[in-house]
């Protein structure tokens, strides 16, 4: 843990410089944007047989959909080539899903189950898409990055903002923040089952987490301050771990923290898990070892 903690002291180190203390460089107080929430329109929703299909916020980059079942149920999310699979619950309560895809045709599919591990389909539709910018799907709160302008986190995310000078401080606060209260729960690694949601108030209070839990914890914080963050799965080598880690977006100059180089006008990984628990950066790397799969 030693290497841990050096390292995330020379990442605040660099951060800072980044953030604004760097000579010539002009610090202001940071400013969030108004809170950009989700949610699920009853009023303006479509009607299927047994589902509720709400696509009044697609310009704001999610879905959002209800349906009743006694059966399992899967929701589809598809663009061009990829299809992302999510658990929709089956008593009614609203789900809201990110339009990752960015601009374009979208179809979206309620699926029920029949026997075993095969589905029909209960709903679908097709609509164009065209959101009010690229960063709307990465600014709101969703299923799997759950939370609201009165969580704990997003009222902690507020009060480390009030004290940055910029964006990139602000990013500087929340990695050093969850690096700090959030060990990892091997544990609950062991025994976690699939279709798990973590709920980044929980995590916060606990201070105890997965991977999944560190990077919704880090993006609900920082999107409800206005900065684009990602959730992403995928695998990291040698050892092909399947992971979640971040990415976040700033429009600054570049700045370093844990051998990651942000480019400006770049989306930047970040990954808590790693760092916060001492993953030197012979294991971080310099980006290339990570494959991306899924973003939410």
């Amino acid at each position: 843990m030693q290497t841990g903690k050096r390292l995330l002291c020379s990442a605040l180190t660099l951060l800072m410089l980044a953030a604004g203390l760097l000579p010539g460089r002009k610090a202001y107080a940071y400013t969030a944007p108004e809170f950009r929430d989700a949610e699920f329109h009853e009023a303006a929703a479509m009607l299927g047989d047994r589902v509720k299909l709400d696509v009044s916020s697609l310009d704001q980059g999610y879905v959002a959909v209800s349906a009743v079942s006694d059966m399992r149920l899967k929701f589809q999310v598809i663009k061009d080539e990829t299809t992302y699979n999510y658990d929709l619950p089956s008593d009614g309560t609203p789900g809201i899903f990110p339009l990752q895809g960015g601009n374009g045709s979208y179809r979206f599919r309620v699926m029920e189950n029949v026997v075993d591990k095969k589905y029909s389909e209960l709903y679908s539709f097709t609509c164009d898409v065209r959101m009010q910018d690229e960063f709307q799907p990465f600014l709101r709160p969703s299923t799997y990055i759950n939370y609201t302008r009165d969580s704990a986190c997003v009222r902690k995310a507020a009060e480390l903002a009030a004290g940055c000078s910029d964006e990139l401080g602000l990013v500087s606060a929340v990695y050093n923040f969850v690096c700090s209260q959030v060990t990892y729960d091997r544990e609950k690694a062991a025994t976690v089952k699939s279709g798990y949601l973590p709920v980044p108030d929980e995590t916060m209070n606990s201070g105890k987490g997965i991977c999944f839990d560190y990077a919704a914890l880090a993006a609900a914080m920082l999107r409800s301050q206005g900065i684009p963050t990602k959730m992403i799965f995928g695998y990291v080598a040698p050892q092909g771990l399947y992971h979640a880690w971040n990415m976040f977006y700033t429009p600054q100059s570049g700045w370093v923290t844990v051998s990651f180089e942000v480019r400006g006008e770049n989306w930047t990984r970040m990954d808590l898990t790693f760092s916060a628990n001492g993953a030197d950066a012979t294991f971080i790397g310099d980006g290339s070892n990570y494959s991306d799969v899924y973003y939410y």
